[in-house]
């Protein structure tokens, strides 16, 4: 069972450090890093959740700032078809190539808990060379097509809903 956990430098000390004691539980990884350097810890998260936050941080300067130890981007761009990620998954599409991404080493004993396990950052020089039409889409991604959507989405107001999409 994944989290969507994160560690930003004003709250390392603090007893409430992971965002979800901070957060409301329907934020759908929609989390700003707020001109922070931060840590968010998705391991076994949905691939909306990576598309959300990629979404809510779309700059080089709130990318650059952030560390995601989750599930490979790699290995999500290697099982999706292309015109699935870059339809259900846009974000993830437009930033692999200004990705460094690292793989957690496997331990015999436990090949199938961390087995597609990567932290990733976003180094600004790879962020500011990624082409100028890359940063201009910025919709906040619905999910209307998507088979397989991995999380629960909110409604206005609270309640829940069937997601709905818009494309840029």
């Amino acid at each position: 069972m994944g989290g969507n956990h994160c560690m930003s430098e004003s709250s390392r000390t603090s007893p409430s450090a992971f965002c979800p004691a901070r957060q409301s539980r329907e934020q759908e990884g929609k989390h700003d890093v707020e001109g922070s350097s931060t840590l968010f810890y998705m391991v076994h998260c949905g691939k909306a959740l990576y598309n959300n936050l990629l979404w809510r941080n779309w700059a080089t300067g709130s990318l650059s700032k952030m560390v995601i130890v989750g599930n490979s981007f790699k290995g999500i761009e290697e099982r999706l078809l292309s015109r699935i990620l870059e339809r259900d998954y846009s974000y993830i599409a437009k930033v692999l190539k200004g990705t460094e991404e690292v793989a957690f080493p496997t331990h015999p004993r436990y090949l199938d808990t961390f087995n597609d396990t990567s932290v990733h950052w976003f180094p600004l020089q790879k962020l500011q060379e990624l082409s100028p039409q890359v940063w201009d889409c910025v919709e906040e991604p619905t999910y209307q097509e998507c088979d397989d959507l991995e999380i629960i989405r909110k409604e206005e107001g609270g309640g829940r809903h069937s997601p709905t999409a818009t494309q840029c």
